[in-house]
C-alpha cells in the first residue's frame, strides 16, 4: 500500500485496502506491524519482542532468511529468545531443542537414536518481510499475508531523498503515542528550542479530508498568514502517522516524517521514527547516527512525562477523554479524530482508549527495574545498534583514560627529579579531563532529558 500524501489530490492520499471494500471493521491481526530497523537487528543471536503482550522471536537461518516464531518452546515453556542460533536453527537454552525458521523441530538431544520427533513438537510461525529497511510481521495466518498492504513511502526508495532513522520504546500505550504524534499544536510549547519556538504557538486551520477504516487524511496550517502552504498529515491504520511539510514551493523542497509504532503491550509501545527530505542532503549524511539520536531522544523525552501522566490520569479518573478534555477546533482536531476512529473501528483491538469508548485490560502494576533517569539506556540505547556500539566504546575509552591517568601520575612521582615528571603530570591531567568528557558523553546514552 503506497502512501503519498504529498500529492495535489488529497482525497487519493490513502490507497484503499481490500478490507475497506468488503466490510467496515478493523481486524488487528490482518495487518503488518513494524518490529525494528534492519540495521538494528542482531545477526548472531535471537531478537525478542512482543505484540499486545504476546512474545515473539526473530532469527535468520543459514541462507539469511528471517523467521518469526512464538517465543515459547513447546517442551517446557522456556523462552526461545534466551537461547542461541546454531547452524541457522534456534536452540532452546533449557534442553537444547532446535527449531527452523518455519517452526519445525529439527533436533531433540534426549531422543533415542531411531525415535521420531513428535508431530506436535513445533512452534507457530508468522509471516515476516523486510521492506524499506524495516522488519514487518503479519499477526494473522501466514496464508493471508498480503505484502501489498505494507504501508510504503515512495520517497524512501528515491535517491534524491536522504533519510534518518530513530527507534525507542515508550512507557505508555500506542493510542497515547499516536495521539501525541498526530497533534501539531503541541510542538511550539513542548518542543520549544528543538523543533519549534513558543512564538509559533498560533491558531491552526485544520481539515479532515478522508476518514475510513484505513485511516485518516487531513491538512493544517497556521491561520492569519496569507498563501501559506498546507502541511499534509495522515494516520494509516493501525500504526503509522505521516506528515509532509513544504519547505520551498518553487524548488519543490519538502520534508516528511513517518512515525511507525507497534503495541508491545499494555503501557508499552515502540516508536520507529523516520525523517526524509530532498534538500541539504550532504549535511545530514555527515552527522553520525548516534549523534542524531541524542537529538531525537531529547525531543521524544521533552513531552514523554506529560503523555505518560495524561494516560495515567484518564485511567485513574475512570472517565473517557470526551468527559475530561476541553478541545479547541483550532488545535485539537486530529487527536480527537484519531480517538473517534478508535471508537468506530477499534472494537476488535485487545485494548484501546477512544474518545468516548474504551476496552481496558487489567494489569498488575510492576515496579520499574531502573531509575526513571536511566530510561534512555533501556528504552533506546540497548535496542539501537549505533548508540549501543558508541556507548560501549565510550565506556571503554573512559576506562582506558582513567588507567592512563593513574599510570602517568605514578610515572610523575617516580621521576620527580627528572624532566619527564612535568610531561607525565601534564599527560595525566589531560587524561583526567578526557575521561571526564567521556563520562559526560556516556551519560547521553544513559539518562533521560529533564526540562527542569
Amino acid at each position: 500500500m503506497a502512501i503519498n500524501p504529498h500529492q495535489k489530490e488529497a482525497e487519493s492520499a490513502i490507497t484503499k485496502s481490500n478490507i475497506s471494500k468488503t466490510k467496515q471493521e478493523f481486524n488487528w491481526k490482518n495487518c503488518w506491524y513494524p518490529v525494528t530497523f534492519i540495521q538494528d537487528l542482531p545477526t548472531d543471536r535471537p531478537y525478542s519482542f512482543s505484540l499486545y503482550d504476546e512474545p515473539f522471536v526473530l532469527f535468520r537461518n543459514q541462507q539469511g532468511k528471517l523467521g518469526c516464531l512464538t517465543d515459547l518452546c513447546p517442551h517446557r515453556a522456556a523462552k526461545l529468545s534466551d537461547g542461541q542460533i546454531i547452524d541457522g536453527k534456534i536452540e532452546c537454552l533449557y534442553h537444547g531443542w532446535q527449531f527452523s525458521t518455519d517452526g519445525q523441530c529439527l533436533h531433540i538431544p534426549q531422543l533415542l537414536k531411531n525415535a521420531q520427533i513428535p508431530r506436535n513438537a513445533c512452534i507457530k510461525s508468522f509471516a515476516v518481510v523486510e521492506r524499506q529497511g524495516i522488519v514487518w510481521i503479519w499477526a494473522g495466518e501466514p496464508v493471508a499475508a498480503d505484502e501489498q498492504r505494507i504501508p510504503t513511502l515512495p520517497e524512501l526508495d528515491n535517491p534524491e531523498f536522504v533519510t534518518t532513522d530513530f527507534m525507542s520504546d515508550i512507557p505508555y500505550n500506542q493510542n497515547t503515542l499516536i495521539e501525541n504524534v498526530i497533534d501539531p499544536a503541541h510542538l511550539p510549547i513542548s518542543h520549544a528550542g528543538t523543533l519549534s519556538n513558543r512564538h509559533d504557538a498560533l491558531p491552526l486551520e485544520m481539515e479532515v479530508i478522508t476518514h475510513s477504516v484505513d485511516g485518516i487524511f487531513g491538512r493544517y496550517r497556521n491561520q492569519g498568514i496569507p498563501n501559506l502552504p498546507w502541511n499534509n498529515i495522515s494516520f494509516v491504520a493501525p500504526n503509522l502517522v505521516v506528515v509532509y511539510t513544504t519547505m520551498n514551493e518553487e524548488r519543490d523542497w519538502y520534508r516528511g516524517v513517518a512515525a511507525y509504532s507497534i503495541p508491545l503491550g499494555n503501557n508499552q509501545c515502540r516508536l520507529l521514527f523516520r525523517s526524509f527530505q530532498n534538500f541539504s542532503r550532504w549535511q545530514l549524511k555527515l552527522i553520525p547516527r548516534w549523534l542524531d539520536h541524542c537529538y531525537r531522544q531529547k525531543i521524544l523525552e521533552q513531552d514523554m512525562p506529560q503523555a505518560a501522566e495524561q494516560q495515567k490520569h484518564i485511567e485513574r479518573l475512570g472517565k473517557s477523554p470526551k468527559e475530561i478534555y476541553l478541545p479547541l477546533n483550532t488545535s485539537d482536531l486530529f487527536p480527537l479524530e484519531y480517538r473517534k476512529w478508535l471508537d468506530k473501528y477499534g472494537a476488535y483491538l485487545p485494548f484501546y482508549q477512544g474518545y468516548s469508548t474504551a476496552k481496558t485490560q487489567v494489569v498488575t502494576e510492576k515496579g520499574s527495574l531502573f531509575s526513571p533517569l536511566e530510561q534512555r539506556l533501556y528504552f533506546h540505547t540497548k535496542i539501537c545498534s549505533s548508540c549501543n556500539r558508541a556507548y560501549q566504546t565510550t565506556k571503554l575509552v573512559k576506562q582506558i583514560l582513567i588507567g592512563l591517568a593513574i599510570a602517568l601520575a605514578a610515572l610523575a612521582i617516580l621521576t620527580s627529579d627528572s624532566g619527564i615528571s612535568p610531561v607525565a603530570v601534564a599527560g595525566s591531567l589531560l587524561a583526567v579531563v578526557s575521561a571526564f568528557l567521556a563520562q559526560k558523553l556516556k551519560t547521553k546514552f544513559e539518562y533521560s532529558h529533564t526540562r527542569h
